[in-house]
C-alpha cells in the first residue's frame, strides 16, 4: 500500500470510531430521558405472579392427567409386545414407565417450587 491509501484507510477508521462514539452517547442520553417516564416493574411482576398461581393448579392437574393417559397407552403397548414375545419388552416398559414418572415428578416439583 502506498502512503495515500494508508491515510485514507486511517481516515475511514477514525470516522467509524467517531460515529460509534456518537451513537453510544446519543443512546445513553436517549435512555436517560425515557427512563424518567418508566414505571417500576414491581406491580407487573406481582400481577403476573398472581395470574400464574391462579392457573397453576389446573396446569398440574393437566400434567397428572397426561401422565395417566401416557401410562395407559404405555401399558397397552408393553402388554402387546409382551404377548407377541418381543425380546425388547423390558426396554419399552422402562421407557414408558420413566416418562410417566417424569411427568408426575415434574408436576410435583414445580408445585413445591412455586409454593402453590
Amino acid at each position: 500500500m502506498n502512503k495515500l491509501q494508508t491515510n485514507s484507510h486511517k481516515e475511514r477508521l477514525r470516522s467509524k470510531y467517531i460515529l460509534l462514539a456518537a451513537t453510544l452517547v446519543f443512546s445513553c442520553l436517549l435512555f436517560n430521558a425515557f427512563s424518567a417516564f418508566c414505571q417500576s416493574g414491581n406491580a407487573g411482576i406481582t400481577q403476573a405472579t398472581s395470574e400464574v398461581k391462579g392457573y397453576f393448579k389446573d396446569g398440574t392437574d393437566l400434567m397428572y392427567a397426561i401422565g395417566a393417559i401416557v401410562g395407559l397407552v404405555g401399558a397397552i403397548k408393553v402388554f402387546n409386545k409382551w404377548n407377541s414375545g418381543d425380546p425388547d419388552t423390558g426396554k419399552v416398559a422402562a421407557a414408558w414407565f420413566g416418562s410417566c414418572v417424569f411427568l408426575v415428578v415434574v408436576a410435583t416439583v414445580l408445585k413445591g417450587f412455586f409454593g402453590v
